[in-house]
C-alpha cells in the first residue's frame, strides 16, 4: 500500500530522559524553543500514554522537518528521541512510521 505524504499534518518528537539526563533534556528543550517554531509539551517525569520512560513532546510542522530533524541528529545530547508523523493513525505513526535517534525504546502498544 502506498500512503501519500499529503496525509502528514505535522510531526511529533518525543525526547526521553531519566533523572541523570533531565538537565540535558531541559537544556535541549530551551534550545528547541529558541531556535525553532515548535509547540512544547510539558516534561512528564512519569510514563504517559504508550511511553515507557519520562519524556516531553515537541510538535512541529512538515515544513520544519528538514531543519529540525538534522539539528536534533547533531545536538540530541545522547538522549533517545522518537520522531513520528501525524497521519491520524496513532499506532502506525508510533510504530511503522517511526524514526528513532539513539536507542529504540519499547512502547506500550496497549495504550494506543
Amino acid at each position: 500500500m502506498n500512503t501519500p505524504t499529503s496525509k502528514i499534518s505535522g510531526y511529533h518528537a518525543h525526547i526521553y530522559y531519566v533523572a541523570d539526563t533531565r538537565p540535558a533534556a531541559e537544556e535541549l528543550r530551551g534550545q528547541l524553543d529558541t531556535l525553532f517554531s515548535v509547540k512544547l509539551g510539558r516534561m512528564h517525569d512519569i510514563n504517559v500514554g504508550p511511553h515507557t520512560a519520562p519524556m516531553y513532546q515537541v510538535l512541529f510542522s512538515a515544513e520544519d522537518f528538514s531543519d529540525l530533524v538534522p539539528w536534533l541528529m547533531l545536538n540530541r545530547r545522547g538522549l533517545d528521541i522518537l520522531i513520528h508523523p501525524e497521519t491520524g493513525d496513532d499506532l502506525e505513526d508510533h510504530s511503522t512510521h517511526a524514526l528513532w535517534l539513539g536507542n529504540k525504546l519499547d512502547l506500550d502498544w496497549s495504550k494506543l
